[in-house]
């Protein structure tokens, strides 16, 4: 398979037709090559227009969700950065060609340092896995100019916004009534405010699936 053409596809037909116009992010996403970060068996269908499906527990969102979600995080070069649920790292590889540092918070070790091998074979060195709870987030390296949770939520915890930066953008997919919406939040003079931007198709994350301390 050309997996550079396949890749060129995505990036006209799945994102430009549907109004991902950053170039920023589009050259990050049509740069970095997805299929890396699928498994082997699972490859062919690394750049199809749908969610896949990665493990019990996680998941790779379809290109164009993920498209129109960083667009809206209006991440600059200076920014640092925090993806929640990172699996196996492509959302944060994407992310670590737009920002400064990301940090890719994962539960597991192993998934975790094997996102980390694969990131710095493409020379992303400025991914850093990091291993804990997901809902905890991670405020070690806090404030985030850009938090990202990678799959579905029912509820966020209060903690993830107390890591943001005054400015900062929050975006997850919030599910509500079974219908997903990719939500995008920001926080300003240590208050929050919340948009929903459009439908969206993610799976969900276990551990935002229970009220504590929540936002819609």
């Amino acid at each position: 398979m050309d997996y550079a053409k396949a890749r060129r596809n995505m990036v006209d037909c799945q994102l430009r037709t549907n109004r991902v116009t950053d170039s920023v992010v589009l050259s990050a996403m049509g740069t970095l090559p997805r299929d890396k970060f699928v498994p082997v068996e699972m490859r062919a269908k690394s750049y199809s227009d749908s969610n896949l499906k990665l493990s019990p527990g996680r998941s790779m969102m379809a290109p164009m969700v993920l498209g129109k979600i960083f667009q809206s995080l209006e991440i600059g070069c200076d920014d640092i950065g925090l993806v929640i649920g990172s699996g196996t790292g492509y959302a944060a590889a994407v992310m670590g060609q737009m920002a400064r540092a990301v940090f890719a918070l994962e539960d597991d070790a192993t998934v975790s340092a094997q996102a980390g091998e694969l990131c710095t074979g493409l020379g992303l060195d400025n991914v850093v896995p990091v291993t804990g709870a997901l809902e905890g987030g991670w405020p070690k390296e806090a404030p985030y100019d850009v938090i990202f949770v990678d799959g579905a939520v029912e509820a966020l915890p209060d903690q993830l916004f107390s890591q943001l930066s005054d400015g900062g953008r929050l975006v997850a997919v919030v599910i509500s009534g079974g219908i997903g919406r990719a939500t995008r939040y920001l926080k300003r003079d240590g208050g929050k405010s919340g948009c929903v931007m459009f439908d969206a198709k993610a799976h969900l994350l276990s551990e935002f699936s229970q009220p504590q301390n929540f936002v819609f």
